[in-house]
Parts: C-alpha cells; structure tokens; sequence
C-alpha cells in the first residue's frame, strides 16, 4: 500500500472533502431529471420485453424480447437499484428513490444489501477477514487464504457464482463459511432465512411461474426468455462487480495496518484497493457507472452519474501524492481478474513461476 505521512493524509482528505463539497453544492435539478430519465428507460424495456415475450417462437422477437427484458434487469439493479440503496438521491425526498426502503429486482433482498455491501464491504473494502465481498467466501484470490486442493476447481466455482448472481448475492449474509467451521449455527440464521426466501421466492415466482402462466400456451416460450435476461443480468453484473476489486494492481490490506486508520487513510484504501475501466457512454450506464469503481469507493453517496465529471480532478489528486490510479480498457482488466482466480487456484510454487505479477499481491 502507498504510504503517506499523517500530514499528507490530512491534505488528501481535505482535497477530496473539496471535491465532494462541490457536487454537492451543485446537486440539483439535473441530477433529478437524470434518474427520472433512467427510472422511464428501465420502465419502457421492461413493458416492452414482457409484450414481445410471448411472441417469441418466432426467433428474432425471441432476440428482442430476451434482450430488452434483460437490459432493463441490469439498468435497475446497477443504475438505479444499486446506486439508489446508496443514498445517491435520498436529498430528492423522493419515496420511490429511498436508500432505506426501496426493494431491486434480484433475489437479494434490500435490507441484506444495506448489511453486507452498503455497511460492510464499503467499510472494510479490500481488509482480508473483514470484507466478506473480497473473494466471496468462495474465491482464493490472495496468499493470505493458505492454498488447499480445493482451490484447483475455483475456476469452476466463479463460473457457477457468475451463473447464479443473484442467487450467491441473495446467500452472501448466510456465512457459510463460518457454518461450514462451525463459528455460527443455523439457528442463529434463522431470520436471514426466512427474509431471502420471502424475497428470492416472490422473484422466483414473478419470473419462472406467474408470467409463464398468464402466457399460456407459449409458457416454455416465456420461461426460457425470462431465463435467459436474468442470465444476462447475472453474468454482466458479476463481470462488472469483480473488476471493480480484482484486477492485478487492486491491493489488499491486513487488519492490522488500518487499525485506528484516519479519513484520509480510509480515502488512500479506497483509492489503492479499487479499479475502473474506460468504456462508451452506454457502457458506463450498464455498469450503473461502476467503470468509475474508485470515484464510486470515495464518494458513494453522490449520484453516479457525476463520477466521470469528477474523475480528471481524482486523478489530479491521485497524481499529487504519487497514488497509482488504476485504469484500463474493460477486456485488459476483465484478463486480469481471470489471471487472478485462475492463478491463486495453482499451488503457490507454481503460481509465482507461471504468474509473478501477482507475487506478494497482498500488500
């Protein structure tokens, strides 16, 4: 991890708090109309893939009833979902855009979210044994985790954990881990359990019988193309979500170097353990502007949208203190990432002979 003295610390953080202070000061009727904008397009692909649905045994209404349908998944679980359950437009008083109550179209419920990722990976991003998001409980991805056989098929689990998305999110707050070791029983997952079947089993109802149903007789039609979006949902939010941590120079810290740590440090971690990537602008709202990862880490209240506006005066900060500012195009960061799980799966002997770029990964 770059290290900066205390008195360097306290001027980054005063030099990003001046960057947030002015968007927030700007936050206003733009800011309002863009959302909206954004709430209308979901709205309007998802009315749109579910009256093409049933028609489509024929093959290219199939295509476009698939792909509207499973566009309009994406933009409300990143842009809106996502970054709503943030706070990012709390400042509207808007009901339907609360962080506190608003409910997203994924198997994972609201309030789980707000626990697990909202509380405890944006605190502890990156800390090894104490963001739960690093890896998943499922994925060796630094030397701190002793390597077992096991690992050999990780490749084989992160493929199955970007198939099932939302059903690994839905499931990260039960700790199976620590069932597996026997540090928490069942028991004590009792009211997790009921609350992700009440959501993941009304989403497994909308999607697999419900609208299959009202369909009739074309309901193998309907099922296979609401199948098939929420696939896609998964498989591009998983992608998007493991760039933002796991590429090659995103570091990892120990528990014990941010014991007592400043805001500015906090700042430093959030700058150092995440990554973007460039892309078109469409790009950018599919990944509910999660391509701007690290603007996202520092400032994750403020509307996304803003975080390319901002991002050339992060990097300036960045630039100031000698802070790597870690960027590429998405195929160069997404390689890393698949470098990542597929090496720490191998032995450490052989990983650090076949890949030394991630020698001593954890910093």
């Amino acid at each position: 991890m770059k290290t900066l003295n205390e008195s360097q610390l306290n001027e980054l953080q005063q030099d990003l708090d001046q960057i947030r202070d002015q968007v927030i000061a700007d936050l206003g009727e733009r800011d309002a109309n863009y959302i909206g904008k954004v709430v209308r397009l979901h709205r309007s692909l998802e009315v749109g893939g579910r009256v093409m649905m049933p028609f489509g045994f024929i093959p290219p209404v199939f295509l476009a009833a698939t792909t509207a349908l499973g566009l309009s998944k994406i933009i409300e679980n990143m842009e809106i979902g996502h970054n709503v359950m943030h706070g990012q437009y709390d400042w509207m008083n808007d009901p339907s855009l609360n962080s506190q109550t608003y409910e997203w179209d994924t198997a994972c419920g609201g309030d789980s979210w707000r626990r697990t990722h909202n509380y405890e990976h944006h605190t502890y991003t990156n800390i090894i044994g104490k963001d739960r998001d690093y890896g998943y409980a499922l994925l060796r991805l630094s030397e701190d985790d002793k390597w077992r056989p096991a690992h050999l098929l990780q490749f084989a689990n992160y493929v199955l954990l970007s198939v099932f998305f939302q059903w690994g999110v839905g499931l990260h707050e039960l700790e199976f881990e620590r069932l597996r070791n026997r540090e928490i029983t069942l028991k004590e997952k009792t009211p997790f359990l009921k609350e992700f079947f009440r959501k993941g089993g009304r989403q497994a109802f909308k999607d697999y019988v419900f609208f299959p149903l009202v369909t009739l007789p074309v309901a193998p039609v309907v099922l296979a193309g609401n199948i098939s979006a929420n696939l896609m949902r998964n498989l591009w939010s998983s992608t998007v979500i493991f760039c933002g941590h796991f590429t090659q120079d995103a570091e990892t810290f120990s528990e014990e170097e941010c014991e007592g740590e400043s805001k500015g440090h906090w700042y430093l971690r959030q700058l150092t353990g995440s990554s973007n990537f460039t892309g078109s602008r469409w790009v950018h709202l599919l990944s509910g502007h999660l391509s701007y990862q690290i603007e996202h880490h520092i400032f994750p209240d403020l509307p996304a949208h803003r975080y390319p506006e901002i991002s050339e005066q992060v990097q300036a900060v960045c630039r100031k203190y000698g802070i790597h500012y870690n960027t590429g195009s998405f195929a160069r960061q997404y390689g890393t990432v698949l470098k990542r799980i597929a090496g720490f799966s191998l032995p450490d002997r052989l990983r650090t002979r076949l890949l030394p770029e991630f020698n001593n990964a954890v910093a």
